[in-house]
């Protein structure tokens, strides 16, 4: 079953009929006085904060995306802006990175984050090469561009730096 917005609105509208219900047990609870009233008002409240949760996310859930031929990655910049960077483990091919970047921009998408005057939100990937002992040099491998609007957005940019692969040790890249 997929988390989409509309399954939350559904969730969001049963829980709604839930706390009617509970709100008219609550009301006869409290017109006849019975013990358990002050239980009820609790439970009904409660079931409020649930039903405002749910509508919330109908708007837009948190979901994560997996993208074929991804590896795993870490957050290591986001201040919720239009930059954010990612580490990636220097053994990455470069198919691998592409497919790594276009899972990150479907995660790191938010319609809240702060454009800070720029359409486009950039997500840099990188990895840290030991140079030697006491010297390590991080690396970037590639970025990708896509809108802070939309979130499927037909228009991303992705881009693996070729380059800087030959960069990486020998023994660690893959083949």
């Amino acid at each position: 079953m997929s988390l989409t917005p509309a399954l939350f609105g559904q969730l969001a509208q049963g829980m709604g009929i839930f706390v009617l219900a509970c709100a008219l047990v609550t009301g006869l609870a409290i017109a006849f006085k019975w013990s358990w009233r002050y239980r009820m008002v609790g439970a009904t409240l409660f079931s409020v904060v649930l039903v405002v949760g749910l509508f919330s996310l109908s708007f837009e859930p948190i979901t994560r995306s997996s993208v074929q031929g991804s590896v795993p990655f870490k957050l290591v910049y986001d201040r919720f802006g239009p930059q954010a960077t990612i580490a990636v483990a220097p053994t990455i091919t470069p198919k691998e990175l592409n497919s790594t970047l276009q899972q990150a921009s479907s995660n790191l998408f938010s319609s809240g984050r702060n454009s800070q005057g720029q359409a486009q939100l950039t997500i840099y990937a990188r990895t840290v090469v030991h140079l030697k002992e006491g010297l390590s040099k991080p690396l970037y491998l590639g970025r990708v561009k896509r809108s802070l609007s939309l979130r499927n957005d037909p228009n991303i940019e992705i881009e693996v730096f070729e380059d800087k692969f030959a960069q990486l040790p020998e023994n660690l890249i893959k083949k």
